[in-house]
């Protein structure tokens, strides 16, 4: 059928009024394989289990393709099984409402309308119908059509590694690739009389990344994360007291737009070394250390209070009598983790003899796996990546720049963090001077929001930015479902092209 005589597409659940032309359909797709059609009562059957689960789609009135499935608990199978098997001698007695995989039984299109792009429409259909059903995957046998051709000089394996090439072309096998399922094992004696596929089949997967496993807690992860980003202005605290009222009039304020997380810049206690500013530079920086326990545990209790994660930027901290730049993972729930910069910049080492530190990890929360990197860590790819790997969908960058050139190293750096892992990229500092705390005279920041570049994001890769150098705080949503489609069909798909094959990270 040629395109302009189309008046008509039509996708449809089956009916058993339906049948005859399906029979007679089914007939003309398998000339191969004569009597591989289903009878009335198998239909009937269909049908009655899982209604939504069988779909016709019709061209001028006409039925031009099919597409049946069922349900089932796939542990109760194996990766050796026959289609015999997964129908229930062809009873489906195996559909399960409760299974975890939508099983394909069927799926073809008459000859005279192959071309049209039809079978993508079966296709795709299944997909929207595993998503909205929340199962894990789509499973099902493919035939091997034109395997027998090769049979006598090419296992398999190597079969399907040369139409993946494209080097021999498989209509069956390129279709099923080019819609996104990949191969997931070779199975002898699947479908009884396929001889043109030489009596193999492979199984078949589609991967629903939005499959959530069923929970029996009350609570659930959130997929909409929203972000609260404090811009801190650098201005003089008379006490600890009266800074910590500044800290909890900003989590006030991100928390009342309901956000999930509040981000500190690094060092935005400094302000209180001003007391100290007749001591020497290493001599005040340990005196500020010495409030870092109460801040921390008064930010555990506003997180709990306030109902939100805090980030607590970053603060000087003395461990086994060396100095360090540290923060804390507040966590609404009332537990704590703790991050280290693990790269101190020439500046901090020589000034204030600080030390790196060796804790690098990626950390649960209610909104999924986050990962913290001070300032100048974000500048070494190697950290984020190996926080990509262990799952990070949020990466929070607390940063203190002086000049408008250390803040572009920060923000260029965190913008291509966003983009090679695949994840958002949070980073908050502070604004304003400090005239009486030595090695903190001035500060410069814009507080953004970065995303990787693809359709689904913005095109230059900004969720959101604050106003340069002016206190405020910035509020932003981030899609978690937005990376995981990324991830599967980006326009290009960083994590996974990365050549494995000649080159690793790995943390020690």
């Amino acid at each position: 059928m040629k395109i302009e005589d189309i008046e008509n597409i039509e996708l449809k659940f089956l009916d058993l009024d339906d049948y005859q032309e399906l029979k007679t359909a089914m007939i003309s797709a398998y000339t191969n394989m004569p009597g591989a059609y289903w009878k009335e009562e198998h239909i009937k059957s269909l049908i009655d289990k899982f209604h939504e689960g069988q779909v016709v789609i019709k061209v001028n009135g006409e039925l031009a393709g099919v597409a049946l499935s069922i349900i089932v608990d796939y542990n109760t199978f194996d990766d050796n099984h026959t289609y015999q098997d997964i129908t229930g001698n062809y009873s489906f007695n195996t559909h399960n409402d409760e299974g975890d995989v939508l099983y394909g039984i069927e799926v073809f299109i008459k000859p005279q309308f192959r071309g049209l792009r039809l079978g993508r429409r079966l296709y795709d259909y299944r997909k929207e119908l595993c998503e909205k059903l929340n199962l894990k995957s789509i499973v099902f046998g493919g035939r091997m059509p034109t395997y027998h051709k090769y049979s006598s000089e090419l296992t398999p394996k190597e079969y399907i590694a040369k139409v993946r090439r494209k080097e021999i072309q498989d209509p069956v096998l390129n279709f099923q690739i080019s819609n996104d399922f990949h191969p997931a094992k070779v199975m002898k004696g699947y479908l009884e009389g396929d001889a043109a596929s030489n009596d193999f089949a492979i199984l078949m997967e589609w991967d629903n990344i939005y499959y959530q496993r069923p929970s029996k807690k009350a609570a659930t992860k959130k997929k909409i994360i929203r972000l609260g980003l404090i811009q801190w202005q650098m201005r003089p605290y008379k006490d600890l007291e009266e800074l910590l009222q500044q800290a909890e009039f900003f989590i006030d304020a991100v928390s009342g737009y309901r956000s999930d997380f509040a981000l500190f810049p690094e060092f935005f206690n400094a302000p209180l070394m001003a007391k100290d500013n007749h001591l020497s530079t290493p001599e005040a920086i340990r005196e500020l250390a010495k409030h870092t326990e109460a801040i921390v545990q008064k930010f555990s209790e506003f997180s709990i209070s306030y109902n939100i994660n805090i980030i607590t930027g970053s603060m000087p901290e003395i461990r086994d009598g060396r100095l360090y730049n540290v923060g804390y993972l507040c966590r609404r729930d009332g537990s704590m983790e703790r991050y280290e910069k693990l790269h101190v910049t020439p500046d901090e080492a020589k000034v204030w003899g600080m030390q790196g530190g060796t804790q690098l990890k990626a950390f649960d929360t209610d909104c999924g796996k986050i990962g913290v990197l001070i300032c100048y860590d974000s500048e070494f790819p190697e950290l984020s990546r190996i926080l990509a790997d262990e799952g990070m969908d949020i990466l929070f960058v607390p940063f203190l720049t002086d000049t408008q050139n250390g803040y572009s190293r920060v923000r260029n750096c965190a913008q291509a963090r966003a983009i090679e892992n695949e994840c958002y990229v949070a980073i908050a500092g502070s604004v304003g001077n400090l005239p009486n705390v030595q090695n903190m005279d001035i500060q410069f920041a814009q507080s953004v929001v970065f995303t990787p570049c693809d359709f689904s994001f913005p095109t230059n890769g900004i969720k959101a930015e604050a106003t340069a150098n002016a206190e405020m705080i910035l509020i932003a949503d981030v899609d978690i479902d937005l990376l995981r489609e990324l991830n599967k069909f980006g326009a290009v798909r960083n994590l996974n092209d990365r050549r494995k094959d000649i080159f690793e990270l790995k943390k020690k």
